[in-house]
């Protein structure tokens, strides 16, 4: 049974409205669904608070819940909820006018919003008008709980809608949304399916779909963390993180301020991207009070987290946020400050709880951690503990923190030294630690490419600061005023006026390869060895950026010349020094050699022809000798 019908003009702004939604907004329809079940659970959670303080509510047999209806004969999609429903008044208020009509500037602000960024519905309170994108008529049947008679609410979405009082409806609210030939898939189940599953899979009320329950995963991050077991948390990562195994570390907290969040996170079992798969996607989704409104979210957290996988939740932020706003809100800003440092947090916790663990970990996604180091300035500082490095008094194969390195420095050790090398072997052969291998002195071996970088980035720890052991101006207080004192004892070095004229003639020899040729105080048993003047990049920097420049098309930089230094104990520098009085041609071509050594050692490029030339050159003068 209905009564008499009563039509209303839509207000003009609602009309300018309804012309936003439906032409500006086309693109994101299937928003429309979700808007429609936002709706209806927030009409489910208001009657369940009101019903709180009511001893007897009508229609209190019915259960909480939101039913979706299909009809393809029909070409509708309806959805019903149990809720606090609405009377007369509320229905032409609600649905007849927008929050703030009247407000040229409100019109103003949505039609250019509208035109920066097309999934904006819902942020400017408009989320039951998207049911026009799809619909070319929505029928509301309603019944608010206050035993009003029910009416039903009609409309194209044009100029005009209609109230009619309709009898025998239950509480809540019934939306029939009559489809556009172009929208016809919307009555079709896979595709309901799908929105419910991308978009509302953990509203708090049972969501029936043709009777069947498509919300069955529960939102876990709202509830108590000691209320939620080991086998709920995993099956939860696997949906959403679309994983087969269970995670490797788990974060759940909570935090009210600066901004009430829920959030749950996961750590991967496995690294994909190193895997081949190219660079994953953020695998965090953002919502608000249960609803989704940025799936693998960008703007959450910083890039170099885009290996974890969860859910964050805020009900600071408003519902429905338009992607464009996130990237510009405040309060995003806030929220992803909080999570990463609260991350980083549970992250250093879990190294000193399980070291063994943790080093897993880092040998699956360190690379990340050293990305945010090179990449993100703000949080250098909580990364700077996570970090780890095998060293020249750590067992191979396992790093330590730098916090460790520390630990163990000598009491006048003011620097932190690294070094960089393809292997553990290859440093260990190399000339840049026998000072430190012979006065006890640890040195981090830095065995990845980029490592050099993240160092160089992170610049200090704990006070102290980040040396490599191939630069010039490497102090080595200790070391060098050790070595003098070793100097004393020698018997078999050159002179000083030897070495004077020595590195003078080589420097004249090496004019076109090096800045300077000195006299080393760190170098034990090595002929000679290359040093990065004052200033400039480590010889790692420069080979990697010269690669990465060559891999796109870009000129080489030109490589700067570096410091040589040679070893005035060594027998071949001794010999040398004889050579270049009797044979200066061949001294020379000597001298080249060494250079060209010192380089292949500091893993920089000479030219291969040129230097396998001169090698035989001097194998001839050997053989003949």
């Amino acid at each position: 049974m209905t009564g008499e019908k009563a039509t209303y003009e839509f207000k003009a702004e609602t009309k300018k409205l309804l012309d936003i939604v439906i032409n500006s907004l086309y693109t994101e329809r299937d928003i429309f669904v979700r808007e429609l079940i936002s709706n209806a659970a927030d009409a489910l959670e208001k009657f369940r608070h009101a019903s709180i303080t009511q001893t007897e509510v009508f229609d209190g047999h019915m259960p909480l819940e939101i039913t979706i209806e299909l009809d393809e004969e029909k070409n509708t999609l309806t959805i019903t909820d149990t809720g606090i429903g609405m009377n007369k008044s509320e229905l032409e208020h609600n649905l007849g006018t927008i929050a703030h009509s009247g407000s040229n500037t409100y019109l103003a602000e949505l039609v250019e919003a509208a035109q920066k960024d097309v999934s904006l519905i819902g942020q400017f309170g408009v989320g039951f008008y998207s049911a026009f994108m799809a619909g070319q008529e929505v029928r509301v049947q309603t019944r608010s709980w206050d035993k009003s008679e029910g009416n039903e609410w009609v409309s194209d979405g044009t100029g005009s809608f209609s109230i009619t009082e309709m009898n025998g409806l239950h509480r809540g609210t019934k939306i029939i949304v009559e489809l556009k030939e172009d929208a016809k898939d919307y009555a079709q189940k896979w595709k309901i399916d799908s929105i419910i599953k991308q978009y509302s899979a953990f509203v708090s009320f049972p969501i029936k779909l043709d009777g069947e329950t498509i919300n069955t995963v529960q939102a876990l991050w709202t509830k108590n963390k000691n209320d939620v077991k080991d086998e709920e948390y995993n099956d939860f990562y696997k949906f959403v993180g679309n994983a087969a195994t269970d995670p490797m570390y788990r974060l759940h907290f909570s935090a009210d301020a600066p901004l009430a969040i829920n959030a749950l996170l996961f750590v991967p079992a496995e690294n994909f991207e190193v895997f081949g798969f190219g660079k994953v996607d953020p695998g965090v989704n953002l919502y608000c009070q249960r609803i989704l409104i940025d799936q693998h979210s960008k703007n959450i957290l910083p890039e170099w987290l885009r290996f974890l996988k969860g859910v964050v939740d805020s009900e600071d932020l408003p519902l429905n946020i338009s992607r464009q706003a996130l990237q510009d809100n405040a309060l995003v800003a806030k929220l992803r400050k909080v999570i990463t440092k609260r991350f980083l947090k549970h992250l250093d916790e879990q190294a000193k709880k399980d070291p063994e663990q943790y080093l897993k970990f880092w040998s699956t996604f360190g690379l990340y951690l050293k990305e945010g180091v090179t990449s993100d300035y703000e949080y250098q500082k909580e990364i700077g503990k996570l970090l780890r490095f095998e060293s020249s008094k750590s067992e191979a194969g396992t790093p330590i923190s730098l916090a460790d390195y520390v630990l163990r420095m000598n009491p006048d050790q003011e620097e932190i030294y690294y070094i960089n090398g393809p292997s553990r072997a290859a440093i260990e052969a190399g000339p840049y630690v026998e000072m430190f291998t012979k006065k006890d002195t640890e040195i981090l071996y830095t065995m990845e490419p980029i490592d050099d970088f993240v160092l160089s980035h992170l610049g200090e720890f704990d006070g102290k600061k980040l040396v490599s052991a191939d630069g010039a101006d490497l102090s080595l207080t200790q070391i060098a005023e050790e070595a003098k004192e070793d100097d004393k004892e020698e018997s078999d070095k050159l002179d000083e006026d030897t070495l004077t004229e020595l590195t003078k003639w080589m420097q004249e020899v090496l004019a076109k390869s090096v800045s300077e040729v000195v006299v080393s105080k760190r170098l034990v048993d090595a002929p000679a060895m290359i040093v990065n003047p004052d200033g400039h990049m480590t010889s790692t920097m420069e080979r990697i950026l010269s690669a990465s420049r060559k891999e796109q098309g870009i000129p080489g930089m030109e490589s700067s010349k570096k410091k040589l230094e040679i070893n005035p104990k060594n027998p071949l520098i001794v010999k040398l020094a004889e050579l270049h009085k009797t044979d200066d041609i061949f001294a020379g071509e000597v001298a080249k050699q060494i250079h060209d050594n010192a380089m292949i050692q500091a893993g920089l490029v000479v030219d291969p022809l040129e230097m396998v030339e001169r090698n035989y050159k001097i194998l001839n003068r050997v053989v003949q000798n």
